[in-house]
C-alpha cells in the first residue's frame, strides 16, 4: 500500500466517518463549538465525514486561551450536566477539565501495549501539581490494574529507594529523568537485585538513540509515546522501531500550517487533533506540534514523531517556555533591564539559564535571589540566573542550543 493511499484511507475511513458524524450531531449545539460552526459557516446536520469536519478552521491554543478569556471557564465547550472531577492550569494560561470517565485521557493503551497489569508498582514521575500530566498518567495505570506511586519530580534519593522497596516493576515519566534515576540507584548503593524496573513509558521529550541505548540497559521495554495535556494520548511506538501507531479515541490529522487543509503525502504539517467525545468538544485543535505520515511494516500509517513546533514556544524539562510568558514575568521586575532564557543540555539533563541585565545601582546578589525566585513561582521552573552587562537582540528571549543527538 502507498502512502498516499493509506493516508486517504485514513482520512475517509467509514468508522471515523461515523464517529465524526455521531459527535457534532451529539455536541453540534454546545455553545463553543457551536459558535465556531456558526462562524465557518458550518450547518452541523451537514458534517457527515471527516472531509466535511475539515471545513472548520483549526482552532489554536491561543486562541482556546482567548475563547477561555471571554467565556470563562472553559470557553463554552463544556457540555451541559458534564461532571468535571479536576480542573489544571497549563501555561497561557489554559484550564483543561478532567471529565468523569474512566481514563478520560486513554493513556491507558499504550501501557497496556505494554504489559502492565494488576500485578504491578509502577512510579509515575510527571508532575501533579497544577498541570495534568501526573494525573494523566495515573488515571492510564489505574485502568491496567497496576498500583501507582506519585512520586512527581523531586526527591530521587526517595524515588530510588522505593524503587527498590516495592519492587517497582514500571516507569513513567520523562526519559531523561529516568536516566537521572537509574544513576541515583547506583550512586546510592542500592543491591543491583533490587532493580525489578522492566518497563517504560517515556514522554514529554525527544528521546535520542543515545539516550535510548542508555535506558534499555536496564530497562527491557522502553515505549515512546506522544500526546498533549489537551488531547491526551495520540500515538505511540509499538517496538518495530517504524514511528507511532495512532491511538483509539481522536481523529489526528496533519494539516498545512497555512490552510489548515489535512496532508495526504509525505510532508510536515501541525497535527490537528479532535477529540471524539462530545462532552467536551475539542474539535480541530492545533497542538502546535510539527509532524508527517509513514507507513509502519504492517502497511499501517503513522506519525514520525514530533518534529518541532508551529510557534515560538520551547518545551524544556517537559513544560512549555513561552516568550509572552516570560515577558509577562520579567516586567514584573523594575530592576531587569533586559533577559533571555538559554536552554542547554548535559547528560541527557535539560538545562535552563536566564541571563538578566540589570538597572544601573542595583545589588546584583539580592536581585539574582529576586529573579530566581519570580521565575520559580511564575514559570514553575528552575534556572540559573545569571547577571549579564548587555544582550544580543537579535538572539531573541529563549536560546535553544540543545544538540539531540
Amino acid at each position: 500500500m502507498s502512502l498516499h493511499v493509506a493516508i486517504g484511507e485514513h482520512l475517509a475511513h467509514r468508522a471515523m466517518d461515523q464517529a465524526v458524524t455521531d459527535l457534532i450531531t451529539r455536541a453540534g449545539a454546545v455553545p463553543g463549538l457551536a459558535a465556531r460552526l456558526d462562524r465557518a459557516g458550518i450547518d452541523p446536520g451537514s458534517v457527515r465525514s471527516v472531509a466535511d469536519l475539515s471545513a472548520l478552521p483549526v482552532l489554536s491554543k491561543d486562541d482556546l486561551v482567548a475563547e477561555q478569556a471571554s467565556t470563562p471557564p472553559f470557553g463554552g465547550l463544556l457540555a451541559p450536566g458534564a461532571a468535571v472531577q479536576r480542573v489544571f492550569q497549563s501555561p497561557g494560561p489554559l484550564y483543561e477539565p478532567q471529565l468523569d470517565a474512566p481514563d478520560y485521557w486513554r493513556w491507558g493503551q499504550v501501557f497496556t501495549h505494554l504489559g502492565v497489569g494488576s500485578g504491578d508498582t509502577a512510579i509515575n514521575c510527571f508532575g501533579y501539581h497544577l498541570s495534568p500530566a501526573g494525573a494523566m498518567m495515573e488515571e492510564g495505570l489505574l485502568a491496567t490494574g497496576a498500583a501507582v506511586l506519585p512520586a512527581g519530580i523531586g526527591n530521587q534519593d526517595l524515588q530510588a529507594r522505593a524503587i527498590a522497596d516495592l519492587g517497582v516493576s514500571t516507569y513513567s515519566g520523562l526519559p531523561s529523568y529516568l536516566k537521572a534515576l537509574i544513576d541515583r540507584f547506583d550512586e546510592l548503593g542500592l543491591p543491583p537485585q533490587a532493580w525489578q524496573l522492566r518497563r517504560a513509558m517515556v514522554t514529554a521529550e525527544p528521546l535520542p538513540d543515545s539516550l535510548r541505548a542508555a535506558l534499555t540497559a536496564r530497562v527491557d521495554s522502553v515505549c515512546m509515546a506522544y500526546g498533549t495535556g489537551e488531547t491526551g494520548l495520540l500515538a505511540y511506538e509499538v517496538g518495530d522501531g517504524a514511528g507511532l501507531v495512532l491511538a483509539d479515541g481522536v481523529l489526528v490529522q496533519v494539516c498545512d500550517i497555512g490552510t489548515g487543509e489535512p496532508i495526504e503525502d509525505e510532508s510536515e504539517g501541525e497535527v490537528v487533533v479532535t477529540v471524539l467525545r462530545p462532552d467536551y468538544p475539542l474539535v480541530r485543535f492545533g497542538t502546535g506540534d510539527l509532524s508527517g505520515w509513514m507507513l509502519g511494516p504492517d502497511g499501517s500509517l503513522r506519525l514520525r514523531g514530533v518534529l518541532g513546533r508551529t510557534g515560538s514556544a520551547v518545551k524544556v524539562k517537559g513544560m512549555f517556555l513561552h516568550p509572552a510568558q516570560t515577558a509577562s514575568v520579567m516586567s514584573r521586575l523594575p530592576s531587569v533591564v533586559d533577559h533571555r532564557f538559554v536552554i542547554g543540555r548535559t547528560d541527557h539533563l535539560d538545562t535552563l539559564r536566564c541571563e538578566v541585565v540589570l538597572a544601573p545601582g542595583t545589588d546584583p546578589a539580592d536581585q539574582v535571589q529576586q529573579v530566581t525566585q519570580r521565575i520559580r513561582e511564575g514559570l514553575r521552573f528552575s534556572a540559573e540566573v545569571v547577571a549579564v552587562d548587555r544582550l544580543t537582540p537579535a538572539e531573541g528571549p529563549i536560546l535553544d542550543t540543545r544538540v539531540w543527538d
